[in-house]
């Protein structure tokens, strides 16, 4: 958590940073959005700001995008899963420059995939507090807004990935 200087507010999980020149530096990332029966979206209680999410985090040196997306589904779910497609690539410093509980910053470059699951059952990690199946008519308030975004097209269906 930390306090906010303005207002004396605190403030908890993952929120936007205005002042991207507090960014420690640009991080690539994918995440996946992943629909199961009934169009429900499978979402990820985080441990690092315990907010909703996409499932996904950082790529590691050596890795593509598409491997990068397939291994952190499996290491944040327990879930395998196949690509796609591509859903969008999203760099906008409003959204996706962010401070974390912290107190670090990074800007983040995200490429989001849509993926289908191939086999495995639900398991939490480290980094995972829940998994949780939910109606795209009700997800939790605590959705992280840069994540929305990303879930709102997905379910445009558009042919061509957005570029936000």
């Amino acid at each position: 958590m930390r306090t906010s200087r303005a207002s004396g507010t605190v403030a908890a999980g993952i929120m936007p940073e205005p002042d991207w020149e507090r960014a420690l530096g640009v991080r690539p990332s994918v995440s996946a959005v992943i629909f199961g029966a009934r169009r429900r979206l499978l979402l990820q209680h985080r441990s690092d700001g315990g907010q909703w999410g996409l499932p996904g985090g950082s790529l590691e040196i050596g890795e593509s995008v598409t491997e990068g997306v397939i291994r952190e589904v499996r290491e944040e779910t327990g879930l395998t899963v196949t690509v796609r497609r591509l859903v969008g690539v999203y760099s906008e410093p409003k959204l996706q420059v962010v401070r974390y509980p912290d107190g670090n910053v990074w800007h983040y470059v995200n490429v989001c995939f849509e993926c289908a699951v191939q086999s495995g059952t639900l398991t939490t990690c480290d980094e995972t507090l829940a998994l949780r199946w939910m109606p795209l008519t009700r997800l939790p308030v605590t959705l992280l807004a840069n994540h929305r975004i990303r879930i709102r097209d997905a379910c445009s269906r558009r042919a061509a990935a957005f570029i936000r």
